[in-house]
């Protein structure tokens, strides 16, 4: 029987550990983060990792292990989470995976091709030839690789250019990389997501902001910044690390710091809520209903429900 695992997915803010916390109750799971930010040690408090009270209700995986100056692929994220819900599953425990950063996620369940590293410079000249040529390059793709160019609509940029680049720097195309993604794990998922209007989201998020602030953020960021004075280092690159960053640096005043970090995290909640309305089986619900997703667990690990 394929394993069974719990996903949470959602915006920023919206209340996904309180949904996980009742769901490792309820199913005896433990949790595995799937968010970007909330892997880096150095700011627990900026990136809202879950307190050490909420960690001791069950086992959180891929948390606060990172240091700011390293960075985690997409592809080193998915070994990791795939061994984190190994281990849950090996003591026993419903994995539960919670977070925001959908591609992380997809990595996850839908392993990506190991594609090198695009060097920015060919990035650059078909992007460049793009702004001349257009959709025609969708014919210089059917002539180099003509099931990826079967796949990828001639308007769409983003996919045509993605994938003669990748041909360009690599000398193999996109279709071949494609075949040798790593097999997706043999799970069987349900995604209960958590989520509530944008105006109702956004006072929330001004009301967290307030009380991360509370909970000593600034201190956060300057005992960060004495470890890691590189404010390029990808840890600080995450939103609220970078505009404490910018406050400490003396390039904002704390105001001004704050109120960019709302305007960037409401609008880096939109695009997350873009990512997964692509993904039409989860099932969402708004904060608070925890009892309801609670249900829906309980029936899909007891076999009767997808």
């Amino acid at each position: 029987m394929a394993r069974r695992v719990l996903c949470v997915p959602g915006p920023t803010g919206a209340g996904k550990t309180a949904a996980a916390l009742a769901l490792a109750r309820a199913v005896g799971g433990g949790v595995v983060n799937f968010d970007s930010r909330q892997v880096y040690a150095d700011f627990p408090v900026i990136t809202a990792q879950p307190t050490a009270a909420e960690r001791a209700a069950c086992p959180h995986l891929l948390y606060g292990f990172l240091g700011a100056a390293e960075s985690l692929s997409a592809g080193a994220y998915a070994d990791l989470a795939r061994a984190a819900v190994e281990d849950l599953a090996a003591r026993g425990l419903v994995p539960i995976l919670v977070g925001g950063t959908g591609f992380y996620l997809r990595a996850l369940l839908a392993p990506l091709a190991p594609i090198p590293p695009v060097p920015a410079s060919v990035r650059a000249a078909w992007q460049a030839r793009w702004e001349e040529q257009g959709p025609s390059l969708h014919a210089e793709l059917a002539r180099s690789d003509p099931d990826a160019a079967a796949r990828i609509h001639p308007r769409d940029r983003q996919r045509v250019t993605r994938a003669l680049e990748v041909l360009d720097a690599t000398g193999r195309t996109l279709s071949e990389w494609h075949r040798e993604a790593p097999a997706a794990p043999d799970w069987e998922t349900l995604s209960l997501g958590v989520a509530l209007p944008p105006a109702e989201l956004a006072l929330r998020l001004e009301a967290r902001i307030a009380a991360m602030l509370e909970a000593g953020a600034v201190a956060e960021a300057r005992a960060a910044l004495e470890r890691c004075p590189d404010r390029s280092a990808p840890g600080w690159t995450g939103i609220g690390c970078a505009e404490l960053g910018a406050h400490l640096a003396g390039e904002l005043d704390l105001a001004a710091a704050c109120s960019l970090w709302l305007r960037n995290t409401r609008a880096y909640a939109k695009r997350q809520m873009t990512w997964f309305k692509r993904d039409a089986s989860i099932r969402w619900f708004a904060p608070g209903r925890e009892a309801a997703m609670v249900e829906s667990a309980r029936e899909f690990l007891a076999g009767r429900g997808a």
